[in-house]
């Protein structure tokens, strides 16, 4: 039987540490667009291309499941300071997202792995900000849902952004695999 986990180093984490920290400085400069929207799935699909650029990437580097839990958590951290909701959305809808890539590929040893699990990050956080939202803020369904069609649209826009923002992420990682600056699989001449 083939072992699925496998253990995380230093570098694993410093890597996925300054990619989490781009990723949220550059997803940042989205957020004055769309901060005071109250347009459900907006700053979401504003930020789906951005995120999964960034995904696509660390997760071509470290393809150790558990790599995407990590990087929700690290860009999660600084963003609880400013929204509770923007934290969980990013820690949880990882979670859920490496859990389906489990049970589907069991790991990220397929291209095809990651780039679904990338694809299917952000747009997993559009149920878990209507989930928090009525937690946290106590708005109530129908606030959330007053324009359903415009709901749709970005929940549509969210999910074909991500999986164009991971189709570019993986297209930027083979190229940097090409030129060695990012070794594929995680592997390395040091290890």
């Amino acid at each position: 039987m083939k072992k699925i986990f496998k253990k995380f180093q230093v570098k694993d984490f410093v890597f996925l540490a300054v990619l989490s920290a781009a990723m949220t400085l550059c997803g940042g400069i989205t957020m004055p667009l769309v901060m005071h929207t109250t347009v459900f799935g907006l700053r979401n699909m504003a930020a789906a291309p951005i995120y999964s650029i960034f995904v696509a990437i660390g997760l071509m580097k470290v393809r150790k499941p558990g790599a995407l839990t990590i990087i929700g958590l690290f860009s999660g951290a600084p963003l609880i300071f400013f929204s509770t909701v923007m934290f969980f959305n990013n820690f949880v809808s990882a979670i859920i997202a490496e859990l389906i890539m489990l049970l589907i590929f069991r790991g990220y040893q397929k291209k095809v792995s990651v780039f679904v699990t990338t694809g299917i990050y952000m747009p997993f956080s559009l149920p878990i900000s209507v989930l928090f939202s009525l937690w946290l803020n106590g708005q109530s369904y129908a606030q959330l849902t007053a324009n359903p069609k415009i709901s749709v649209l970005t929940s549509i826009g969210t999910i074909i952004l991500a999986f164009l923002g991971a189709a570019i992420g993986m297209k930027i990682a083979a190229e940097l695999q090409k030129a060695g600056k990012l070794k594929p699989y995680g592997e390395d001449d040091n290890a």
